[in-house]
């Protein structure tokens, strides 16, 4: 007894058009003879098409609904539905890079001058240099083309042959007969690589690839403004290509390390300083660091807690704008004492008196709890 169509393709008998056409693909891709070499594979495979054949053809799929096999015995046999020879061709594409339908249309691979492969290497910046940028000198490895063949690969006074595998078209050809023609497979030559050349006397400087490993040191400029993540292209610093082909270039890929006192968020600055709560009743002016260096700040008299200052211009330079930079924004963090000396104590406690005759709020503990909560 023949088994149910449905149960071939592993669906439901409520499966739409999409999902039978993605499980047709599934089980065809994995039991196609040039694919699986396993016995029964073949059998399993035209089992599939014939299921798929029905149930892709929703006249046919009714007939099969209703009768079974007995509703179907012949349909197909005159040809296949649009959307089962849709299906198979690209499935067969997919196994194939050259799908040629029996036609068995002539090719020639690109056997001309071919780029050579970029190159990547990571760098790391500290704080400033991706901030003020400047020059770095790198150590790199990547092909040179061969000073002694001049990337021909033979030895000096012979020259490549056209592959007799090939005869020089870089592929070769395999006709493969399924149960729906004759289709043509396109490969890789294997004697020439896909060159369509072969070299009988190679260069003794590079074994007859035509490239060499060059180690040598480069200088590259880093802009200012540079960030983590910032990828800078060197051209023509990458491989050498192939067959006279352009060199590819070199991709530096930047990563910026923290800084202890500084943070960054976009082109503006980030950092802290503490002042006592006597600096920051009566005001004050500190120096503080900077990345351009010391630089005077003004503390105004009564600064709360967590204040922001700003020192305008001292931050990152834009990135392809160094003439604008953003800012240094500087948090305030005022340090009250734990223990305080009984002069001390009666120096507050004054001050205290004062402001509560002045608000009617009086006391040490009132003047220290409203001190950093008003001007």
């Amino acid at each position: 007894m023949a088994r149910d169509y449905y149960e071939i393709l592993g669906v439901s008998r409520n499966a739409d058009k999409e999902e039978l056409k993605r499980a047709y693909r599934r089980l065809a891709r994995k039991y196609h003879p040039d694919v699986n070499k396993e016995q029964g594979a073949e059998e399993r495979f035209k089992e599939i098409n014939r299921a798929y054949e029905v149930l892709s053809d929703s006249e046919v799929k009714a007939r099969y609904d209703r009768f079974g096999e007995a509703g179907v015995s012949g349909a197909g046999a005159s040809g296949f539905s649009t959307d089962f020879t849709d299906s198979f061709a690209d499935i067969f594409e997919s196994f194939f890079s050259g799908f040629s339908g029996g036609v068995g249309t002539q090719g020639r691979r690109r056997t001309g001058p071919v780029r050579g492969d970029d190159l990547r290497l990571d760098l790391n910046l500290e704080f400033r240099e991706a901030i003020f940028g400047g020059d770095k000198e790198l150590t790199i490895k990547h092909l040179e083309t061969c000073e002694t063949c001049k990337g021909s690969g033979a030895k000096p006074g012979s020259r490549p042959q056209i592959c007799s595998t090939c005869g020089g078209t870089g592929q070769v050809r395999r006709a493969t007969r399924t149960p729906f023609g004759s289709f043509t497979q396109v490969s890789v030559c294997p004697s020439c690589n896909g060159s369509g050349q072969v070299i009988e006397e190679k260069c003794p400087s590079c074994g007859g690839r035509g490239q060499n490993e060059v180690t040598k040191k480069i200088k590259i400029s880093i802009p200012g403004g540079v960030d983590n993540g910032t990828r800078l292209r060197v051209s023509n610093e990458g491989d050498a290509g192939k067959m006279g082909g352009p060199s590819g270039d070199l991709y530096v890929f930047l990563a910026v390390k923290n800084d202890p006192e500084f943070q960054r968020d976009g082109i503006n600055i980030l950092s802290q300083i503490k002042i006592s709560y006597l600096q920051a009743i009566l005001g004050c002016r500190l120096e503080i660091n900077t990345v351009d260096g010391k630089e005077e700040l003004t503390i105004p008299a009564g600064t709360q807690p967590n204040t922001v200052l700003t020192l305008e211009d001292k931050g990152v330079p834009r990135l392809g704008n160094p003439v604008s930079r953003g800012d240094h924004l500087i948090t305030v963090e005022v340090e009250i004492p734990t223990k305080i000396t009984p002069d001390e104590r009666e120096l507050l406690e004054n001050l205290g008196k004062i402001k509560g005759e002045r608000t009617g709020k009086g006391g040490l503990e009132g003047f220290l709890g409203n001190l950093f909560h008003q001007k």
